[in-house]
């Protein structure tokens, strides 16, 4: 009997062109020395809020995360009819009753008033979408109460709202937490481990930022020419380049966030392949449309621990004799992928497989499939069906 599947591998390999998929706080395209090189980057963090945004159209559940559940309660009762006034105090007291705690926000302008019942948490809760219609309904149960009661003004301010109650509320779940997992320090029993490790995404080949400058033509004066220059001019930064991709789900963490439910779990573990296959950040994507797919997949099961395959371009990849790093980064990827393999042994790795534009065979990289659906669904039938025999990669 092999030991049971632990950890699902995913590696990507994709070709972006000229974008900013993600900036830095002066609108720079982000960085990363690596092997003595520079590299374009793109965050885990910036990767992961468009797979989560995928995964939640997957599955057809959305995830809230905000300082202002408050005033999304508010919207609620205001949809449902409740005047303004009292919608408003409601939100307020909602969010009193987090047990976070919280500031009001301040009006415009120089005069910075506090504004009553516009609650800004001090930390943001991450509830499912579905949590604001519960704590809406919760407020109508207290509608009499709320009626009565003041406003909130203050922080040292309570509500009148059944602090339990609301914090059942937020510490509810659905697929994306249970995937993704929720830091709430400030609730018990509130924070949820995540089942996902996503890493940075990097360039497998040194990489120049280039610097764009544009300019906008005012239409009326082009017509009219009666003046010269353009109506705006300025610059941003963009590169391009293969980019490696890598994260790891690990199935006993998000068994122990699902429970005893095979079905929930493998529908999961489905869905972010497939959003991590399928998604690609947002920014820069009206003026540059970089909207590629990945040029290879490579998932592997094993029983043991995650293995990235980073290490892989740390010496960056050079440019074909045709130009481009696209056939030489897959080579790299498969060469290292086989010698890390004969390094730790094979006993580990119960399925190994690969998906790609590739013509060549990649032995390294296991099975070859021939789409990414194909691909992931033999992956997860090895990963979650009980097996007496393993198998090498």
């Amino acid at each position: 009997m092999t030991a049971p599947a632990r950890f699902i591998d995913i590696h990507v390999l994709q070709s972006v062109p000229f974008s900013n998929l993600n900036r830095d706080d002066t609108n720079s395209v982000k960085t990363v020395q690596y092997g003595n090189t520079l590299r374009t980057r793109v965050s885990s963090q910036s990767w992961k809020r468009a797979i989560r945004n995928t995964f939640e159209d997957h599955i057809g559940e959305a995830a809230l995360r905000t300082r202002r559940i408050g005033e999304r309660v508010t919207r609620e009762l205001e949809h449902r009819g409740w005047p303004t006034e009292l919608a408003q105090r409601a939100g307020g007291h909602v969010a009193a009753a987090s047990g976070i705690k919280f500031e009001l926000a301040k009006t415009p302008g120089e005069s910075k008033q506090a504004v009553p019942n516009k609650v800004l948490t001090n930390a943001m809760v991450y509830v499912p979408e579905a949590a604001v219609a519960e704590l809406a309904d919760l407020a109508e149960r207290h509608r009499e109460a709320l009626g009565q009661g003041k406003d909130i003004k203050k922080p040292a301010d309570k509500s009148i709202l059944p602090v339990d109650e609301v914090e059942s509320v937020l510490r509810s779940r659905n697929g994306v937490i249970n995937v993704f997992g929720r830091m709430l320090a400030e609730i018990d029993d509130a924070g949820v481990d995540g089942a996902v490790q996503v890493a940075h995404a990097l360039t497998t080949h040194e990489t120049d930022v280039e610097l764009d400058y544009f300019s906008a033509v005012d239409d009326v004066t082009a017509l009219w020419d009666d003046a010269t220059g353009s109506g705006h001019m300025g610059h941003a930064e963009f590169s391009a380049g293969t980019f490696y991709r890598y994260a790891t789900v690990d199935l006993r963490d998000l068994t122990t966030n699902v429970g005893d439910e095979p079905a929930a779990l493998r529908d999961l573990a489905d869905a972010f392949l497939t959003s991590f296959i399928a998604s690609l950040p947002q920014a820069k994507k009206n003026s540059t449309a970089p909207h590629t797919i990945p040029d290879l997949v490579h998932i592997s099961v094993r029983s043991d621990r995650p293995l990235s395959y980073a290490a892989a371009f740390e010496e960056p990849v050079p440019a074909s004799s045709q130009g481009g790093f696209g056939s030489i980064s897959r080579t790299r990827l498969d060469t290292y992928a086989q010698a890390a393999n004969t390094l730790l042994g094979t006993h580990s790795i119960l399925a190994s497989g690969w998906a790609s534009l590739e013509t060549r065979e990649l032995a390294g990289l296991g099975e070859r499939r021939d789409s990414f659906t194909d691909l992931i669904t033999t992956t997860l039938d090895a990963a979650l069906t009980p097996a007496t025999t393993g198998a090498a990669a």
